[in-house]
């Protein structure tokens, strides 16, 4: 080590706080961190400045005994490998990964460097982890979501407009995730009196294609379900969703912020605090295959009025009641 850069880590280490460096090894640790947002994402900074909370309530500093290096806008295939294999050339102690495409691609440049997620869906189902309780390997981390929560949209859905009677479900087909999100549904929409059509996320030509012919009947209505399409899409999806007045529900939260009708789904700002959390625990010296995959502890609502009204939807006071969020 050169003797500049050891005064310098020597100087910073005697501002820590006694009880994180009584607690922490002196050497700096690294954390690389794989997110499918764009930096200038509002979700994502949010996200991220959640995680970094949780790491720094723990006593780790960013740029004191921990170095963050984070990768953005890891959205296609392409990318994500290109991403993942500059981490790990950085030798990181652990990463970080932000949703199942990051995972993915962390995990094929390397099986022994420590992985957490903050939010995957069906890890088991994607190979991830050999289950939840005992997830074996170098990956463990938090889901997203069971596939149950798709009856929960449904009736959402229906109780924000009771008259709809076909549902387009907007998913990967490609996907172990999608076809599961998708699957969830179906199964529960008799009991809800709507007939349910798949459209793929594939690309946005098919998704306008396949938007525009299902709104060509009447009484329909839209899901839109998690997959890292959906994000890439999501200016057109909800353009499509006001053009052709479907009311829609989505899978996160920065669709009903930038517009969509409501959102139901898991606080994710919460999730990367808890992802803080495990990270705090495997660098202190515990396994990733030691430690349970963990479902969320907290779903939150949110509806968005000025998208409500466009629609011509007077959304009901109890619902209205029960949102963590209402958008005006």
């Amino acid at each position: 080590m050169r003797r500049r850069e050891l005064i310098a880590i020597l100087g910073g280490a005697a501002a820590w706080p006694l009880t994180a460096s009584a607690q922490q090894p002196d050497r700096v640790r690294r954390i690389g961190v794989l997110q499918t947002v764009a930096a200038t994402d509002p979700e994502g900074s949010a996200r991220m400045a959640a995680f970094l909370e949780g790491l720094q309530q723990l006593g780790w500093i960013d740029g004191r005994n921990v170095r963050i290096d984070t990768r953005w806008g890891a959205i296609d295939e392409d990318r994500s490998r290109q991403y993942a294999a500059e981490l790990i050339a950085l030798s990181p102690d652990i990463l970080l990964a932000t949703a199942s495409p990051s995972v993915a691609a962390l995990r094929a440049v390397s099986r022994t460097v420590p992985i957490v997620f903050a939010h995957a869906v069906d890890p088991v189902g994607a190979g991830f982890v050999d289950s939840l309780a005992r997830p074996g390997g170098n990956v463990t981390g938090f889901v997203l979501f069971e596939y149950a929560i798709g009856a929960k949209w449904l009736e959402l859905l229906k109780e924000i407009t009771p008259g709809i009677t076909r549902v387009a479900i907007l998913r990967d087909p490609t996907t172990a995730a999608g076809m599961g999100q998708f699957g969830a549904i179906q199964s529960v929409a008799p009991s809800f009196g709507v007939e349910v059509n798949p459209l793929s996320l594939r690309d946005a030509g098919e998704i306008e294609r396949g938007v525009a012919d299902f709104a060509d009947s009447s009484n329909g209505g839209m899901i839109v379900t998690a997959a890292p399409l959906a994000t890439l899409h999501r200016d057109l999806i909800i353009a499509l969703a006001a053009r052709h007045k479907l009311p829609a529900i989505y899978s996160s939260r920065f669709f009903a912020a930038a517009g969509g009708l409501a959102y139901y789904g898991p606080d994710l700002t919460a999730q990367y605090r808890r992802a803080a959390g495990y990270i705090d625990r495997i660098l202190k010296g515990e396994k990733p295959a030691n430690l349970p995959v963990q479902a969320p502890t907290k779903y939150e609502l949110a509806i968005n009025l000025k998208t409500a009204k466009a629609l011509g939807i007077t959304v009901p006071p109890n619902l209205l009641a029960r949102a963590n969020e209402v958008i005006e």
